[in-house]
């Protein structure tokens, strides 16, 4: 069985590789692993191993787990790491997400992008926030219509505490590359239009395990890489599931 270790560089291979064959830099393209549902002990071996961005999809799940992190790698450590909302967020969860996030993917409504700036603790750098969006019209997805993204970005841009930094999608799986190159290639576009009006967003937060060398052919900045990283994901009840480990590492009384 590969490593944690293995697996990132693994990965880092992929993102180069379909860099240069796209005639871009390497490092245009960070790394961000998704941890949902993971242990902890999978973060640290992550951490070990050079990763410094985490992305999560629940906010309390998230918050479990930074405090479990900075208690088994020290405070000062753990201060070094980047922490990604990736999952919907509801409003009674924005205050925690404000204080304890760096950047959310997922804001579709003016309404949650208030309550990030208001909420923001003051003396924390600005919140990054990326606006979803629905690129595959599909009725399960969160996001906003594309025709709905100028009016959103205008009501981000104008709240103090928050830095629009562009665009998330996840486009309807698929093993066709056609097809998903057409979905990261529309992303692509309507943030070179909203470029026009913005012209200092430079991220594009698309492509996962399965897709994300269509994802850098067509300018993706930002990948969002579980499960070629951490393997399946673990569901609820599992031994592997964030339960035991909260067990594992509370301190004995």
């Amino acid at each position: 069985m590969r490593s944690i270790h293995d697996n990132l560089q693994a990965v880092r291979g992929r993102i180069a590789r379909a860099a240069a064959a796209a005639g871009r830099d390497p490092r245009s393209v960070a790394l961000l692993a998704v941890t949902k549902t993971h242990p902890v002990a999978l973060l640290e071996q992550a951490v070990a191993a050079g990763q410094r961005a985490f992305g999560e999809n629940h906010v309390q799940e998230a918050v479990e787990k930074m405090a479990l992190l900075a208690g088994n790698i020290g405070e000062q450590r753990a201060c070094t790491l980047e922490w990604h909302l990736l999952g919907p967020l509801q409003s009674n969860k924005t205050k925690l997400a404000a204080a304890r996030f760096d950047w959310v993917h997922t804001v579709a409504s003016e309404k949650i992008a208030r309550r990030l700036s208001a909420q923001r603790p003051a003396g924390m750098a600005t919140l990054n926030v990326l606006i979803q969006v629905n690129v595959s019209g599909e009725a399960s997805k969160g996001g906003v219509a594309p025709g709905e993204i100028a009016g959103l970005a205008q009501a981000i841009a104008s709240l103090p505490k928050l830095k629009l930094r562009g665009l998330m999608a996840i486009p309807e799986p698929t093993r066709d590359e056609q097809t998903q190159r057409c979905h990261f290639f529309g992303l692509r576009k309507l943030l070179e239009k909203m470029q026009t009006q913005h012209p200092a967003l430079d991220t594009l937060s698309m492509g996962m395990s399965d897709d994300l060398e269509a994802a850098i052919a067509e300018g993706a900045t930002l990948v969002r890489i579980g499960t070629a990283i951490f393997g399946d994901r673990r569901s609820k009840g599992t031994e592997s599931s964030l339960a035991p480990v909260l067990q594992k590492t509370r301190p004995a009384v």
